[in-house]
């Protein structure tokens, strides 16, 4: 398998994982959205708590020049660690929700 088809496979895998488990406040569909063509993965939650409209975005992943961008992480989880854990190279993990000056110290792709 090459490289964008595992960077792919270990994306969706922890979305798909992340999304078995529902809000526990109000009527909130967890939606995947897996765009393959363009590599933009995410994580939405939609729907309604009592009176008020929710959508929120809990996690981006973007594929961009051969490297995983993680773009939002609204979890407590430290995704890098677990693409790491997956056999992602750190080099090839971007903390794309830091500002580019912090990103050489994080010891991950600086993009």
């Amino acid at each position: 398998m090459d490289k964008l088809e595992f960077y792919r496979q270990c994306i969706q895998k922890i979305l798909t994982e992340y999304s078995k488990y529902p809000p526990v406040n109000g009527e909130i569909e967890v939606q995947t959205i897996f765009d393959t063509k363009n590599d933009h993965y995410q994580v939405v939650d939609l729907g309604w708590d009592k009176h008020r409209r929710i959508y929120n975005c809990v996690m981006h992943f973007d594929i961009k020049d051969g490297k995983i961008w993680i773009q939002r992480n609204q979890t407590d989880d430290v995704l890098a660690e677990e693409l790491v854990k997956m056999g992602v190279d750190k080099e090839d993990i971007v903390i794309g929700l830091q500002p580019e000056y912090v990103r050489e110290y994080a010891g991950y792709g600086v993009g």
